[in-house]
């Protein structure tokens, strides 16, 4: 519907523009011609030429289309469509000529030649606002095609923050919390603040693309306090990251997924403890595992 409005806006501009020109060239050989059936032809004429481009473009869309060979598109596109432009213009006027308003033998060559260029002319105007059009619709699409990428990525990122941190990794920590609440109250206070954090830091920043290294490291030692408290002596960190790094940005919870994995993927015990070293490498972050 809005296409259409467009289009029916389109066509009346230029069917103005027409009647003008139209007029222009008559006034000089007809002074006292009826300038409303020049509107009323002008509009027509423009009519004929704007659907009959419009079934050329169809056709051209099948053939050519503006995905797969734009440049062909245009070398074929413009020449058919200055043809016909200029074929339907130079009938009409011969009609106009005819039976509206006759001219004399030695204006008619001129006045036809003006008409022709005057259709070569719309012709290029029409082809112009059409591959503009395409254009933009493409330009569009691709905006729409990229918000789309980022809310499907901040949709992913959450679902991974979801997965990180999940019922199984509050149930350990409830069951590491059940025991100290009866070992070490003043730990299990502790303890409960640490993870009071964590889900603070998950709450606060899952709708963040980035936070800084300081916040992710703030949350770090509140997520590694309780894989200590689990772990005890069988499992250590190091992390040493320069005070002017601090400002450096990087996705939320991607440190907790680097020491998670050494966690999951490494055997922890007596005889194997686990140290996990967390160090920067120039701009680049370097997790290091270590088992003794």
């Amino acid at each position: 519907m809005r296409r259409n409005k467009i289009r029916f806006i389109y066509m009346i501009i230029a069917g103005i523009i027409i009647s003008k020109l139209l007029d222009t060239i008559i006034a000089g050989v007809h002074p006292e011609h009826n300038q409303l059936i020049d509107f009323c032809i002008s509009i027509g004429i423009t009519i004929l030429v704007w659907e009959g481009n419009l079934r050329i473009d169809s056709l051209m869309n099948k053939k050519f289309p503006w995905e797969k060979s734009p440049g062909k598109r245009i070398l074929v596109h413009l020449p058919v469509s200055v043809i016909f432009s200029a074929f339907v213009i130079h009938m009409s006027m011969l009609a106009f000529n005819k039976f509206v308003c006759p001219m004399p033998e030695e204006t008619k060559s001129a006045f036809m030649i003006t008409a022709i260029i005057l259709g070569v002319l719309i012709s290029i105007i029409i082809l112009s606002v059409e591959i503009g059009t395409q254009f933009f619709g493409n330009w569009k699409r691709s905006l729409l095609e990229i918000e789309k990428y980022k809310t499907e990525n901040l949709q992913a990122q959450l679902q991974n923050l979801k997965d990180q941190l999940n019922p199984h990794f509050l149930f350990n920590n409830l069951s590491v919390l059940s025991s100290l609440v009866y070992i070490d109250q003043d730990k299990a206070v502790g303890f409960i603040n640490q993870l009071s954090k964590v889900y603070r830091y998950l709450l606060d920043n899952r709708n963040c693309e980035l936070v800084t290294l300081d916040s992710e490291l703030t949350f770090i030692q509140s997520y590694t306090y309780l894989i200590q408290i689990r772990f005890d002596k069988n499992i250590s960190f190091d992390i040493d990251i320069p005070k002017d790094k601090m400002h450096l940005m990087l996705p939320p919870l991607s440190l907790q997924m680097l020491i998670e994995n050494a966690i999951k993927h490494n055997e922890i015990s007596n005889e194997l403890p686990l140290k996990v070293s967390v160090k920067m490498n120039g701009e680049m972050i370097e997790v290091q595992i270590t088992c003794n």
